[in-house]
């Protein structure tokens, strides 16, 4: 939470936001740390702790389409494309495009607190997560079969 603050007010600084934009924000994250302080007490010790929401990605039958898409509508900043894929960052976040036949979430990610590809492995083994390792990235699916993804607070594109 406190590099979100950080980030909020730096946004100000720069002349990203306005005043009342800053409120806003502010105040938006002071009720979701207030709601989290009363949740933490009733849930059990985590797994792993996430720290943020590091990116998402999406598959989409036309990369170029959708990469047009969220530049222009969000503002989105392209920092790397190869011939069926595109990330693009959104502050400390980012968003990959796949190719694919169909429009569907690839999966997302989460930055963990004290990540190591290792650990993760070992820890969702003995949770019977089925993690799938790609170098030092971990991968597993919900109970719903929806993938995600574990990283450091430092993964980018």
């Amino acid at each position: 939470m406190d590099n979100d603050i950080e980030r909020i007010v730096e946004d100000y600084d720069r002349g990203k936001m306005s005043r009342r934009d800053l409120i806003v924000h502010l105040g938006a994250l002071a009720a979701v740390m207030g709601a989290g302080r009363r949740a933490v007490a009733d849930v059990p010790e985590s797994s792993f702790r996430a720290t943020g929401l590091n990116h998402i990605a999406l598959n989409t039958p036309d990369v170029a389409v959708s990469r047009d898409f969220y530049v222009k509508h969000l503002g989105l900043k392209v920092v790397r494309e190869g011939q069926n894929n595109c990330f693009m960052t959104c502050n400390n976040n980012f968003v990959a495009l796949f190719g694919s036949n169909r429009s569907s979430m690839n999966h997302f990610c989460f930055s963990v607190d004290k990540y190591k590809v290792g650990d993760a492995e070992e820890k969702l083994k003995s949770e019977n997560l089925n993690p799938r390792r790609a170098g030092q990235r971990i991968y597993f699916d919900d109970p719903h079969g929806i993938e995600l993804q574990l990283a450091s607070g430092e993964h980018r594109p």
